[in-house]
């Protein structure tokens, strides 16, 4: 995910969840159930920064024979 795409998805799952929360507490608690694990995945989404990098391929040497 790039940068634009991670901070609309994390706010939108932030805010879901806080309205989830908040609503429980006005209703019964089953929403609180959905609030909370949303609000987790939507901050850990938002602050998520090492998802872009790319790491090398390492090869490694084989003795006696060729590299495929």
């Amino acid at each position: 995910m790039n940068l634009i795409s991670r901070t609309i998805t994390g706010i939108s799952m932030i805010s879901l969840g806080l309205f989830l929360i908040v609503l429980s507490f006005f209703t019964s608690f089953i929403p609180l159930f959905y609030g909370i694990p949303i609000l987790i995945f939507g901050v850990i989404i938002f602050f998520n920064k090492n998802e872009d990098k790319i790491e090398e391929i390492k090869k490694i040497k084989m003795k006696g024979g060729k590299n495929e």
